[in-house]
């Protein structure tokens, strides 16, 4: 793996930037991690809370520095990300998984292996399972029209936009009064590719399922290539997205679904949509943003 140069220890004695070409408002480099201060920044964040515009103004210019912009909330129970318990040291590093794989092995754990154990026979785990999942019958209509059996990836997407002018659109909508995020910040990330940025950070927020985001990072991936995501925010817990090829018809949208699932059970599971149909219906035909949250 060939690691991109950091260049954001260059901010800590050029705070505006210019020695890479950027003209920035106050901010703070971040380098708190779970297990002490890391070796090298890990994100840049603006002092100011982020505005519509904001993510056009800063978050163009500093790609060619190698900088990809992010939006984080501050804001949170959790705090800002010096509270987030990150941990680089765990990454791997994306490419070095395959999407499928990554997915198929998260479907086949959670749903064949547990939930397909006959429910008269104990096991260690079942109560926990069953209590998250339901039971096995219970199950097979939460994950219809799929079966236990991982359906493979969803066919790729056409394109309704462009998707780093979608992530603009997502970012200023997430930025705007009335979001959910409470105290918005931009932040930027040295990254090769906005699937990367989880990684790149060290983000523990899946941590109760996945210990090394960089797995789901590769699933980030294959999402950019197949439907035009872009990473847009993270907050301690939760992922948002942007979609520029998002799906436009139900078969489509269930298709999307079970990857969603086996990517973060807890959209469904405990999510207002009791069924991966519903939730398709409801969270992925014709949407311009995914997000996920992990308990």
């Amino acid at each position: 793996m060939a690691t991109l140069p950091n260049p954001l220890p260059l901010l800590a004695a050029d705070p505006s930037g210019r020695a890479l070409g950027l003209e920035l408002p106050p901010g703070k480099l971040i380098d708190t991690t779970d297990d002490g201060p890391w070796h090298e920044p890990l994100l840049w964040h603006t002092e100011a809370s982020a505005a519509p515009g904001d993510w056009a103004t800063l978050g163009s210019a500093p790609r060619t520095a190698g900088l990809l912009p992010l939006l984080i909330d501050v804001g949170g129970s959790q705090g800002g990300p010096e509270e987030w318990e990150l941990m680089p040291e765990e990454m791997s590093y994306p490419g070095d998984h395959d999407a499928d794989e990554v997915l198929a092995g998260y479907w086949e754990e959670y749903a064949e292996d547990e939930l397909e154990l006959d429910a008269d026979v104990d096991h260690p785990g079942k109560e926990a399972v069953t209590e998250l999942f339901g039971e096995a019958e219970e199950f097979a209509e939460t994950i219809a029209p799929h079966g236990v059996q991982w359906p493979g990836l969803a066919p790729a997407t056409a394109p309704e936009a462009d998707a780093d002018d979608r992530a603009t659109e997502a970012a200023d909508s997430l930025a705007g009064g009335g979001s959910w995020l409470k105290e918005p910040r931009l932040a930027l990330v040295p990254a090769r590719r906005s699937a990367d940025i989880p990684a790149a950070i060290g983000w523990s927020g899946p941590v109760n399922y996945e210990g090394d985001v960089a797995r789901l990072c590769a699933v980030l991936r294959s999402w950019e290539d197949r439907f035009g995501v872009r990473v847009v925010a993270l907050t301690f817990d939760q992922l948002v997205l942007s979609v520029a090829a998002p799906p436009t018809t139900p078969a489509e949208a269930e298709a999307v679904a079970a990857e969603h699932f086996a990517f973060c059970p807890d959209n469904i599971t405990q999510g207002e949509s009791e069924t991966l149909r519903a939730y398709a219906a409801d969270e992925v035909l014709g949407k311009r943003v995914w997000s996920f949250w992990w308990d």
